[in-house]
């Protein structure tokens, strides 16, 4: 018996009992579906993980402070001390210093309740410099943002995020109008352009205030030149390394350290940031492939059942084929092509299933789902194979049945 045989009886064989095929594709079908959902769905997410960071500015390095102690001894995190200011993000910004390093927006944040007429709405207020619109890659929606004549002038004028506007006013067309903040009003010169989420924060609900305002007015005191963050822009992707290593270096002579490992400031990168949250995602989705694989392990042993009945319920034609002449190789061909192909149906029918998942899902999960090649073929391939594998024992079985013996069953 040629291939050609062995295909067209095997493929017959399958479609005499096609209910019972049907059931045995079904769970191949669902552990493949299942594969190929979870592994776009892991590589969706870190896409758009990747790209909420991304909009925190390109190119971006982040200067935090270090840790407080207060009067008892107790230590507080990173990022609570006041070892930042504006003589830092002064140094930095300074092309002598730091040549790799293209913009410097240094910030001091606190949370503060503003209000608009009856209306009142706490968001995060950010006094920060004219540079912070470019370094943080933000854009406006209307009217101007903060200038040097407003940072020199410690002018009381605010820059709304487009959810802190609508919040207010009930409308992102808010330019000239003015809002109270902790008791004192400030004129709105601009709005920003929706930027969504970043990992911490909501990047549209802020307000945004000139440095010596906020330092001078809102969250001044004995701290007035310090800074809560800075942020730096580096002049490209491949100069990222150097501007952090200049950074660091300028900071550490500043400060007068000598040791970073006792620096009193952290910098973190994008890419920090993007490899964390990848190992992340990566381990969540190997977890997850692991246990839809489970499925296929169960449509595997579907398949060796229906190979075991279909040996069963076919000794009498394995022994008369075995009596006209067939070697044991064939009858075992014929069985292991016959496993082959409900393992390939449900894969094929299983990658349909999954792409068309993929695309109907994102819009009801809110999350994106990216097709990988890779997985699709590789799922195909594995349901072949595991056709194969669980079709070796009844495809053996049915090559030692003895002629004699397989003429005589009823």
């Amino acid at each position: 018996m040629n291939w050609t045989e062995t295909l067209h009886t095997s493929w017959a064989a399958v479609r005499s009992h096609s209910l019972r095929s049907l059931l045995t594709v079904l769970g191949i079908l669902i552990g493949i579906a299942a594969v190929i959902l979870t592994v776009g769905l892991g590589l969706g997410t870190q896409k758009d993980v990747s790209s909420q960071i991304s909009s925190l500015g390109s190119n971006l390095l982040i200067v935090s402070p270090g840790s407080s102690t207060d009067s008892s001894g107790l230590r507080g995190g990173f990022g609570t001390g006041a070892t930042l200011t504006t003589a830092d993000a002064e140094a930095l910004g300074s092309s002598v210093n730091a040549p790799d390093i293209a913009g410097v927006a240094a910030e001091k944040s606190t949370s503060l309740s503003l209000e608009a007429g009856d209306a009142n709405w706490t968001t995060t207020v950010t006094g920060t410099t004219p540079s912070w619109l470019d370094v943080r890659s933000r854009e406006l929606l209307a009217g101007e943002f903060i200038d040097d004549d407003d940072q020199v002038s410690a002018a009381s004028v605010v820059v709304l995020g487009s959810e802190t506007a609508t919040e207010l006013f009930g409308t992102t067309n808010v330019v000239g109008r003015s809002v109270t903040v902790d008791g004192r009003s400030f004129e709105v010169i601009g709005v920003l352009a929706s930027a969504g989420s970043d990992s911490s924060s909501n990047l549209d609900d802020v307000a945004i205030v000139p440095l010596s305002t906020a330092a001078s007015q809102l969250v001044g005191g004995a701290g007035g030149d310090t800074v809560s963050t800075i942020y730096l822009k580096a002049a490209s992707d491949d100069q990222l390394s150097a501007a952090y290593q200049e950074a660091q270096s300028v900071l550490l002579n500043l400060h007068g350290i000598s040791n970073s490992d006792s620096a009193d400031f952290t910098i973190s990168s994008q890419d920090a940031l993007v490899d964390t949250a990848t190992s992340i995602y990566r381990t969540l989705t190997v977890l997850l492939t692991g246990i839809a694989a489970l499925s296929l392990l169960v449509g595997g042993i579907g398949v060796m059942n229906i190979m075991l009945v279909s040996v069963t319920e076919r000794t009498r034609e394995i022994g008369l084929r075995k009596a006209l002449g067939a070697p044991p190789w064939a009858i075992r061909r014929q069985f292991l092509v016959e496993a082959a192909i409900l393992g390939l149906s449900g894969g094929l029918l299983g990658a349909v299933l999954g792409i068309g998942a993929a695309f109907a899902l994102p819009g009801v999960i809110g999350s994106s789902i990216v097709v990988s090649p890779a997985a699709v073929g590789l799922s195909i391939a594995v349901a072949i194979g595991i056709g194969l594998v669980f079709g070796v024992y009844p495809a053996t079985r049915a090559a030692r049945l003895a002629p004699i013996d397989a003429l005589r069953s009823e």
